[in-house]
């Protein structure tokens, strides 16, 4: 195990360090950016991307996660890849551009085809980045993987915010988007070059292709999973009412999802190399909750303490608040962390050569987000809509959670108490966050938002601090 906890530490550093910075750039320029932008234009700028991502979610059909996870891996297989790839990419991109006008009908959204262009050319792009990044994954190379993302993401962000300050409205998060599929396809052949070579033999990959088929099942139902409310509420309330679901949404599980993008990259090649030389992977399972506990619990709590004060401040160009984002905010934030916890099972579970599980587990996520969010489209006005939305996305993981500890009983004899130790000393952590804040504001007694946004900031960085400390002082040990 200690080479392993070797590996997710030296790559949780890594990538760690790079995901703080490049998603605090992308969180502060999209609070930026909603200065520069309406409602409507933010709403719908959302549904666009939100296609993107689902269509994005094809990309290489799954076999990046094969290559990964493959014991070994010949030229031929990658030449092969390369080019299976990228006929993927250009037919994904077609269809896309094919069905554009269909979509833009659905919606009734104004140019909405040409929006979803710039989704279309964007698939060549990432899927020409696929085998050298999954190549950096594959031999750990996260140091290389680290400096890649923050480049990548500052060219993006720095592309949204001078689009959005020259007045392009919607296209400036759109090209943003769409954008940094170049920047990441210049990054990775920077980084770890691959020149393919004009040969292709279909035999000599089919296992990743059928390890990739039933692995790219799994990432879009995870992708219509992250997706799926945009993509309705933008159909049931239109674009000013996603909008404000939008903001409650990314302030609550941005964060949340960065740490447990980290982790989750962090752990899926160690779990894939713990799997192949039959090593037991409850240690890193362990090690990588305990991370998300403390990274991700304070902060959504703090979310959860300051959701009116902040979201009272966010005013759109017109100067429209977002005040009606606060009740979906608190929600959403408690939402984050199970959300993040229950990841983490599907990597173990891509990680350890069951991507048909990870499959089933992301759709049966995806039937009940999906049927909640219907029922409330179907029954509630706006408003109250987006509050039964976020309330939906608290109320389905308890149950996913405990499928997913009798699973891991089942499957590797993972204990429950194992698992509830990892959040034992940050959930004691938070609650000293909480009575500190109570005690801080009766004390102050003033109302001002940015007061009270100021207490829970010193608490929570105090908090962070304490567990950091003691993470430092007691290194863990497998339970």
């Amino acid at each position: 195990m200690d080479d392993h906890h070797r590996r997710l530490s030296q790559g949780f550093n890594w990538l760690g360090g790079a995901m703080v910075v490049a998603k605090l750039v992308d969180f502060l320029t999209i609070l930026t950016m909603l200065l520069f932008l309406t409602k409507q234009q933010v709403g719908v700028a959302s549904l666009i991307i939100s296609i993107g991502m689902v269509v994005e979610a094809f990309n290489g059909l799954g076999t990046s996660d094969a290559l990964i996870q493959a014991r070994s891996v010949s030229r031929l297989q990658l030449d092969t890849l390369f080019w299976y790839v990228m006929g993927a990419a250009v037919l994904i991109a077609g269809l896309t551009s094919l069905v554009a006008p269909w979509i833009g009908a659905i919606y009734g959204v104004a140019g909405m085809a040409q929006y979803l262009l710039a989704i279309a050319v964007k698939q060549p792009l990432v899927g020409a980045a696929l085998i050298p990044l999954a190549l950096m994954n594959r031999d750990l190379q996260f140091e290389r993987i680290a400096v890649l993302n923050v480049c990548a993401t500052l060219a993006a962000a720095m592309t949204r915010l001078g689009l959005g300050a020259l007045g392009a409205g919607a296209w400036a998060l759109v090209a943003g988007y769409s954008m940094s599929g170049f920047y990441i396809l210049v990054g990775a052949m920077l980084t770890r070059p691959f020149r393919p070579r004009l040969r292709f033999q279909i035999a000599a990959i089919s296992p990743l292709v059928r390890f990739g088929t039933r692995a790219a099942t799994a990432n879009i139902a995870e992708q219509m999973f992250k997706n799926i409310d945009y993509l309705l509420i933008g159909w049931f309330y239109g674009a000013s009412y996603l909008a404000v679901y939008r903001v409650a949404f990314d302030v609550a599980m941005e964060p949340a999802m960065a740490v447990g993008t980290l982790v989750n990259r962090t752990a899926l090649p160690v779990f894939a190399k713990a799997s192949a030389g039959n090593a037991p992977s409850t240690q890193i399972l362990i090690w990588s909750l305990r991370k998300i506990a403390v990274l991700v619990a304070p902060l959504m709590v703090a979310l959860m303490l300051v959701a009116k004060q902040l979201t009272s401040l966010l005013h759109d160009n017109q100067g429209i608040s977002y005040a009606a984002a606060a009740v979906p905010l608190e929600l959403l934030a408690a939402a984050g962390l199970l959300r993040v916890t229950l990841q983490l099972l599907s990597t173990m579970m891509l990680g350890s050569g069951r991507p048909g599980v990870a499959a089933r587990l992301s759709a049966t996520t995806l039937l009940l987000l999906s049927t909640g969010i219907l029922i409330a489209g179907f029954s509630f006005h706006a408003q109250i809509g987006i509050i039964a939305v976020s309330a939906i996305w608290l109320g389905i993981y308890p149950f996913l959670l405990m499928w997913g500890v009798a699973y891991l009983r089942r499957q590797w004899e993972i204990r429950a108490r194992d698992l509830l130790q990892a959040f034992k000393v940050p959930f004691l952590g938070i609650g000293t966050m909480v009575l500190v804040v109570e005690t801080m504001r009766h004390l102050v007694g003033s109302s001002n938002p940015k007061v009270q946004i100021a207490i829970v900031v010193l608490a929570t960085a105090l908090t962070y601090s304490g567990l950091f400390l003691y993470g430092r002082n007691r290194p863990y040990q497998a339970a």
